[in-house]
């Protein structure tokens, strides 16, 4: 299932393992569909009589063997089908969370896809009660703090963006900002200008995947045009000194993914992910785990095996620590907070 074997701790100086773990920090670019493990997806099956293409657990992981982000679409919206009750949307944001806690994270800002539900008939209401149970169950039980955002499929029209947002409109309150994914390549950001205004008037965060597998073009163009604050994967800036320049000056976070450009083929191996470049240039870079069940690894995962194939350290890791906290959404006092406990960390694992 890995698109890299594990790499046990001891390939990674113990102390800067130790701190990657413990640090808090925050995870911005999480699929809560994409979190969706074999074992809950037949455990789901079985409760909602859904009929599945595989038999068992292990047919199913065998079927990631993703050539490209459609290919990894395609089963991932047929594993998103035995999501039908509160409960379920519950039970797979419940077990992310447990999952983030073991990691370290402290704030998770969790995308969702209304469209992949609606469409096949599950209410809004049953979406987001699910979710945010879940959410405020992590914050009662996890001390963690989260929050939501409802992520636009850009395969689909921009009136079918306009008219999701408005059935979630009535639920305003629990979501703070709207996302851009799905098929990136010949759906650029510009397709979704009209949406994402009216969603700048109702002062919710902006942020949208491009320069995944798209154009350095499409992340100038979800600047430009849909004005976002923070540009999701963004690792074809690396192609475009120009852009990445830019990227720099602004300090707009991007919210990379290596694990999962990795087995979805945006780079063939991690030795060549741009990642350490990105970060010595000087950009706002952090990092997360996109579609862990599906790409081979959480967010501690991540973290542990880039470090061990580009050498990076102690100061690389707080540096990535402090940027996902800052880019994050959360409130100041607990920005504040953790910052706080990530220097004090720092200090005593440095000194």
């Amino acid at each position: 299932m890995s698109a890299l074997p594990e790499l046990p701790d001891h390939q990674l100086d113990p102390k800067l393992s130790a701190f990657l773990k413990a640090m808090p920090k925050a995870e911005l670019h999480i699929h809560i569909e994409g979190s969706l493990e074999p074992e809950l997806i037949f455990q789901l099956a079985k409760r909602n009589g859904v009929s599945l293409a595989y038999p068992d657990v292990e047919s199913l992981k065998a079927a990631y063997a993703f050539t490209d982000l459609q290919s990894f679409l395609d089963i991932y919206y047929a594993g998103a089908s035995v999501l039908q009750t509160e409960q379920d949307f519950h039970d797979m944001a419940w077990a992310y969370f447990k999952r983030a806690k073991a990691d370290g994270i402290v704030r998770s800002e969790l995308f969702f896809d209304p469209q992949t539900h609606t469409e096949r008939g599950i209410p809004m209401a049953v979406v987001m009660a699910g979710l945010t149970s879940a959410c405020e169950r992590a914050e009662r039980e996890l001390n963690m703090s989260s929050g939501l955002i409802l992520c636009f499929l850009r395969h689909l029209s921009e009136d079918d963006a306009m008219a999701t947002l408005e059935e979630a409109l009535p639920y305003r309150d629990q979501f703070i900002g709207v996302g851009l994914d799905s098929s990136e390549v010949g759906n650029p950001p510009e397709k979704f200008a009209r949406v994402f205004a009216r969603c700048r008037e109702l002062g919710l965060h902006l942020v949208a995947h491009a320069g995944e597998e798209g154009p350095p073009a499409y992340m100038a163009s979800a600047l430009d045009v849909l004005k976002v604050e923070r540009i999701d994967h963004g690792v074809q800036s690396i192609h475009d000194p120009a852009l990445l320049q830019r990227l720099v000056q602004s300090q707009v976070p991007l919210t990379v993914c290596p694990l999962s450009n990795v087995k979805l083929c945006v780079f063939k191996d991690l030795q060549l992910h741009p990642i350490a470049r990105m970060l010595r240039a000087g950009a706002c870079v952090t990092i997360n785990s996109d579609d862990p069940a599906y790409f081979g690894g959480y967010l501690l995962e991540n973290f542990r095996q880039t470090f061990a194939v580009h050498q990076l350290n102690l100061q690389d890791a707080y540096q990535l620590a402090k940027n996902s906290l800052t880019a994050s959404f959360a409130p100041d006092h607990e920005k504040q907070r953790w910052m706080a406990e990530l220097d004090a960390l720092y200090a005593g694992y440095a000194g």
